[in-house]
């Protein structure tokens, strides 16, 4: 896995060892930072359920800001550290180890608006609607806001329409999914 374009590109990144973490291949981030490439300069990013902090590094090797990583796993954490020193985007990244919740409670009242969230976490335990709407009623995001779940194929998340939220696209591969959502203009 590496860093695929921007001040980092080629870039070797490491991957936490074992079954818990489920690396976004490169094919799957170049087709999702080309649909966001718009959305990236500039912004702060939260990486929830990081795992080894791809999506974030690849935002700031980009042009985002500043990016948030979140993850319980020990080994991920790590691996996010060892990844973000290689790139050396140390001044422009934060590590949050533990659940998201504590994660998101530590992270308000702070200077963060999101630009982009990723959310990328184990399939089918509901853990990204839980976190949609925990972000729903959050000042760190906003209706400009892009939500970016990867989520399993069979996977259905037109309920959030219901929690607040606005589906904008659904992109579809072999194995897997993203939904980009934002925060319907009533909320």
């Amino acid at each position: 896995m590496r860093v695929i374009a921007g001040s980092a590109r080629r870039l070797l990144l490491s991957v936490p060892e074992g079954k818990d973490t489920r690396p976004t291949t490169d094919r799957i981030k170049e087709t999702l930072f080309n649909i966001l490439q718009f959305d990236l300069v500039d912004q702060d990013i939260l990486d929830l359920f990081a795992g080894s902090g791809a999506l974030g590094i690849e935002a700031l090797s980009r042009g985002a800001k500043r990016a948030v990583f979140c993850d319980s796993g020990k080994k991920a954490l790590a691996c996010i550290e060892q990844n973000i020193a290689r790139c050396h985007f140390q001044e422009q990244a934060l590590v949050y180890g533990g659940d998201f919740h504590s994660a998101l409670r530590s992270l308000e009242g702070k200077d963060y608006h999101f630009g982009i969230v990723f959310l990328d976490p184990p399939y089918g335990e509901d853990l990204a609607k839980e976190a949609l709407r925990r972000l729903v009623k959050s000042s760190m995001v906003g209706k400009d806001t892009v939500f970016v779940v990867e989520a399993a194929l069979e996977e259905d998340f037109s309920d959030m329409e219901e929690e607040g939220y606005r589906i904008l696209r659904e992109k579809l591969y072999k194995t897997n999914k993203h939904i980009f959502l934002r925060l319907q203009e009533a909320v």
